[in-house]
């Protein structure tokens, strides 16, 4: 059996910067996906934003990581050249009943370390977008937009010239730990066994807990998944900045985001659904343009297409509170090396690199290298 010190599970955004973060520490972790290229599921199928860390319960992971992780992707960006805007993000109030929603919204976000949150009128709103409808709104200026492919590949980069090693087209069958590491069994059939083991599969880490037996299978949550749609607008937005409207259960609601090249992009909603499917029935374009009009009312008729979908690896279902990130390493489940990553939906690509220090904190006995992002 080949024997190998480190395997990272999930080649999107969170298992490449897990995999760098090891590699920067000495390891030489191998990078196992089951798709074609990197980033191929979820990572690939976002709205692209840079999070300001507005919305999470204060000293909540999702909080801490997203805080630190927006400082840290912009500056990873800056320098290594990937491209990037800090464009800025207006939440809007749409009626005077939202108003309040605002307030807390900018109570919330200065728990969790966010002061550059300004308070807009709606005259102040207009003289910022004049197309926009709304009674008053947040300017969260540190907000932004990234090419998260482009991230992706700096990150494998970064890790790959630090002794990592990607592996596609491979697909892990089963997984068992013997008491002195975790031994796979690959789509090839070999088996492999490795001394730290992160699982980083995203959509399928929980099922993947489960399925390696005691005691991760009794701790691994229940997935739930929410398919968020996205519609493309065919004519050019009259907007330069991101715009939002005020949350709703499950997501962040129906938004509208300009992509790198002027594009403008609505979504996501929020659909669950038991199977993974990325099909996009193009008639839910009708509450497109109903929610779109409450901020947008100059919304042209037939000014959407269907653009793609991507689903939320949730470990909460309907009608629960959204769950915080979940990290269990041996500190939770009392098996040294081994570290499984549940529940890693937005903010995670924001988040991406303070989660991979956490993971890499517990599970490497050597330090972060002094100097590195």
């Amino acid at each position: 059996m080949e024997q190998v010190e480190c395997i990272v599970l999930g080649a999107g955004v969170v298992g490449l910067a897990v995999a760098r973060a090891l590699a920067l520490r000495g390891h030489n972790p191998i990078i196992i996906d089951a798709g074609p290229i990197v980033g191929s599921e979820t990572s690939s199928r976002n709205s692209e934003v840079i999070h300001a860390g507005i919305y999470y319960p204060k000293d909540s992971l999702k909080a801490r990581a997203c805080v630190e992780g927006k400082h840290r992707i912009h500056q990873l960006c800056e320098e290594r050249d990937v491209p990037h805007r800090r464009c800025g993000k207006l939440i809007v109030a749409t009626n005077d009943t939202q108003l309040a929603g605002l307030a807390d919204l900018k109570r919330k976000a200065a728990n969790n370390g966010v002061d550059d949150l300004v308070e807009l009128t709606r005259a102040d709103a207009l003289a910022m977008e004049p197309e926009i409808n709304c009674v008053g709104a947040l300017l969260s200026p540190s907000s932004g937009i990234v090419d998260s492919h482009g991230f992706m590949l700096a990150l494998q980069g970064e890790a790959e010239s630090h002794g990592a090693m990607t592996v596609l087209n491979t697909r892990v069958v089963s997984a068992r730990h013997n008491g002195v590491g975790v031994v796979l069994t690959l789509s090839d059939g070999e088996p492999i066994q490795t001394r730290l083991l992160v699982n980083a599969l995203g959509l399928r880490a929980c099922q993947f807990a489960r399925n390696m037996g005691e005691p991760f299978s009794a701790m691994a949550p229940k997935p739930h998944y929410a398919k968020g749609n996205y519609f493309v607008l065919i004519t050019k937005a009259p907007f330069s900045r991101l715009i939002y409207p005020m949350p709703e259960p499950g997501g962040l609601g129906v938004h509208i985001t300009i992509d790198l090249v002027g594009r403008a992009r609505f979504g996501p909603d929020v659909e669950w659904i038991d199977d993974l499917n990325y099909d996009i029935d193009p008639k839910r374009a009708d509450v497109f343009y109903d929610r779109v009009r409450a901020y947008w009312p100059g919304l042209p008729d037939n000014a959407l297409i269907p653009d793609f979908a991507g689903i939320r690896p949730k470990i909460t279902g309907p009608g629960e509170a959204a769950a915080d990130f979940r990290i269990d390493g041996p500190d939770a489940h009392g098996v040294a090396g081994v570290v499984h990553m549940f529940g890693i939906e937005s903010p995670g690509l924001t988040a991406s690199m303070a989660l991979a220090d956490i993971v890499a904190d517990q599970i490497s006995d050597r330090p972060r290298p002094a100097g590195t992002l």
